[in-house]
């Protein structure tokens, strides 16, 4: 009768908006195979999500034939604590409590005779699977970022090929059969990087590749099988189930959110009905990334000069980090009434999936690159750091869906007003927007064979499923 109870998977997250997305998603399918799923992350991340759909903690959500239950810790912090954003402290600050929180839950489902199969975190946690080991259970670790980029950092830690130096810090790499600028890595990795702390964080967990039993990768095969084949011939056990946020079986998992905000979705989605197919630009850069006011006024000024229709989620910056919201131009919103639309959040799957929108200008975050792919959206690439760099070069040289519009926040490179309409205009009407558009549903196609029964993603979740429950029948034969 035991074996027949579902299966309990721990997921425990790093508590930012682009961490949760992928991982929760995860969870939903997982759960919509028949596991019983926990996830878990801190009190005030979490709570910021559940608020925005009035679900509790603890509370047990039904997905499919599985479940869902939210599990939150508290960091130990108050909410206004200065070290949440000194990235070395805080990490430290929740490995030491998270260890202890996520040991508790593991001993406590011991004891009541219903034990976690397997534990899975996403990068910024590395200590994770040294929790799974102490306790003799299988790890795993969701890579929300792409397999080239996974790749890359595999390559730097190893010293498998050569990177920027402080010597050298102009030279290529070569990652398989693409080459990458010494501006096209992830910038973590070069020298000069601002976020030298962040690079020692994602290396951490790159080391401790060989501890965990499964990379499960928001991606898929088709995607990226070059950098998913290169990986596996280096003894990673990789398995690509995404698109994640595009799986069939998960999507009535829609009352569970996961982003921290509430929107308006009914009026945004209401303006764009308002709208022709193809007609409007959709603007977004993320949770974390903040322009500077220059910028955006170009931006603007690109938008009212290009004359197109547009959506665009102008945010306001984190409050901890103390910057000034940004300010539109005099008029703006005036001059661009009817055919513009400025929000503070949007409902960002939804605005991509709608026949109005004809591309997105986007800061090349995997999670916002994935859906734009999956939903068949050309894009301008804008991106900022990290692996946003990398991610456009692939968007715009290897898919064919993208223009390159900014340089990354390392160039302090301002985008001119006439950079913007040039490409604005190039993205939205004639040859080369209709081959961006032909690449565009080529990959979107793909992607849904890749999420729909007996695809690629859809046989790998099952393959890694079947494997943590031979684990977990072996571990209880042996006690």
């Amino acid at each position: 009768m035991g074996s027949e109870a579902p299966m309990k998977i721990l997921l425990v997250s790093y508590p930012a908006q682009g961490h949760i997305n992928p991982l929760l998603r995860l969870a939903k399918s997982l759960a919509a195979k028949g596991s019983s799923v926990i996830f878990t992350t801190t009190e005030q991340a979490g709570k910021s999500m559940l608020t925005v759909k009035n679900i509790t903690n603890k509370t047990v959500t039904p997905i499919g034939d599985g479940s869902l239950t939210f599990e939150l810790f508290h960091d130990g912090l108050s909410d206004d604590d200065p070290i949440k954003i000194n990235l070395g402290a805080y990490s430290d600050q929740l490995e030491l409590v998270g260890k202890q929180f996520v040991s508790q839950i593991i001993k406590n489902h011991a004891e009541s005779n219903k034990p976690i199969s397997c534990l899975i975190n996403n990068p910024f946690l590395p200590w994770v699977c040294d929790v799974a080991a102490e306790h003799e259970i299988p790890s795993a670790l969701l890579w929300i970022q792409s397999s080239a980029v996974l790749a890359a950092y595999y390559n730097y830690s190893n010293k498998l090929v050569r990177f920027p130096t402080e010597t050298e810090p102009y030279i290529d790499v070569q990652l398989s059969s693409v080459v990458l600028k010494y501006n096209e890595i992830p910038d973590f990795l070069h020298p000069f990087s601002s976020y030298p702390f962040l690079r020692a964080l994602i290396l951490e967990q790159i080391k401790n590749l060989s501890k965990v039993l499964y990379i499960l990768v928001d991606s898929y095969e088709e995607l990226e099988h070059e950098f998913i084949d290169y990986l596996s011939k280096k003894s990673i056990f990789i398995k690509p189930v995404g698109p994640l946020f595009n799986n069939p079986k998960a999507k009535d998992a829609s009352n569970i959110p996961s982003d921290f905000v509430k929107s308006n979705d009914c009026d945004t989605i209401e303006w764009l009905n308002s709208k022709s197919p193809d007609s409007v630009v959709y603007i977004s850069f993320g949770t974390i990334v903040y322009l500077p006011q220059e910028q955006v006024d170009e931006i603007a000024y690109g938008l009212l000069s290009s004359k197109v229709s547009f959506l665009w989620v102008l945010k306001q910056p984190l409050k901890e980090l103390g910057l000034k919201p940004h300010v539109l131009p005099d008029g703006f919103l005036e001059e661009t009434n009817g055919r513009g639309k400025v929000v503070n959040w949007s409902p960002q799957v939804e605005v991509l999936a709608h026949p109005s929108v004809a591309c997105f200008i986007t800061h090349c975050g995997w999670n916002s690159s994935l859906e734009a792919l999956t939903l068949g959206v050309p894009m301008l690439t804008f991106p900022a750091w990290g692996d946003q760099v990398t991610n456009a070069k692939f968007l715009v040289d290897v898919f064919g869906v993208g223009i390159r519009l900014g340089y990354g926040m390392a160039a302090n490179k301002l985008v001119t007003r006439d950079e913007v309409k040039k490409c604005l205009l190039e993205a939205t009407s004639g040859e080369k927007a209709e081959e961006l558009k032909q690449n565009a549903i080529k990959w979107k196609k793909a992607a849904e064979e890749a999420v729909a029964v007996g695809g690629s993603s859809d046989r790998n979740l099952d393959a890694f499923l079947k494997d943590i429950k031979k684990r977990g029948a072996f571990n209880i034969q042996k006690i």
